[in-house]
């Protein structure tokens, strides 16, 4: 394990003021180590883990839905969680709301919960499991320090899913210190094309 190094977590200047002092809801009774989204707190990151560093926290903002088949395009909120708790993986967990034209709160909306899982080759296993009824397997890489591409090798959906045949995604901090992501989709009989967008800021980690 190696001991995480404070300096180079620091939030950037845009995040929430106490985001350093933050965290994901954890359980401190757990007998086993909690997750935890901030590198201050907790067990250290796992050496295999250290190239994801960067994406550990609480990150929220807004962003953008298209696709053929629906109507839009839309706007939604989402929070991201980037936890560990020392072993060598992320958790990961999405929420997100609809927001309507005048920036109000419309209802909640998709839900997804899974697992980033690093290799000692480079390649990342990243499995996303949705409230809809869809699990995705994505493979993937770094692509550099600060951003990591992921495309699906399986999906599996059940009857009530929506017809889901592929994805990918991209990820990355950009100016600012914030978290954006890209992410296409193949579904209801249309090809690969942009569906989702989003850029977040960091309010815990």
């Amino acid at each position: 394990m190696t001991e995480p190094d404070n300096s180079s977590t620091a939030p950037p200047s845009n995040a929430a003021a106490d985001a350093p002092q933050r965290n994901r809801p954890r359980w401190e009774d757990l007998p086993v180590p909690d997750d935890t989204a901030n590198l201050r707190e907790g067990p250290s990151l796992h050496d295999a883990c250290l190239g994801l560093l960067p994406l550990v926290g609480v990150w929220r903002g807004a962003g953008e839905a298209v696709y053929p088949t629906i109507e839009g395009p839309y706007t939604f909120g989402q929070q991201i969680v980037f936890a560990h708790d020392g072993r060598p993986f992320l958790s990961y967990e999405s929420r997100s709301w609809l927001i309507g034209p005048d920036g109000e709160i419309v209802r909640a909306a998709a839900r997804e919960t899974g697992f980033w899982r690093p290799q000692a080759n480079g390649e990342l296993e990243v499995l996303i499991l949705h409230a809809t009824g869809i699990t995705e397997i994505y493979y993937g890489k770094a692509r550099n320090l600060t951003s990591w591409e992921i495309h699906t090798d399986a999906v599996a959906r059940t009857a009530t899913a929506k017809d889901v045949t592929a994805s990918q995604r991209l990820y990355g901090i950009v100016e600012g210190g914030d978290l954006a992501y890209v992410d296409e989709r193949a579904m209801e009989g249309q090809e690969l094309q942009p569906h989702l967008s989003a850029r977040l800021s960091r309010i815990a980690g």
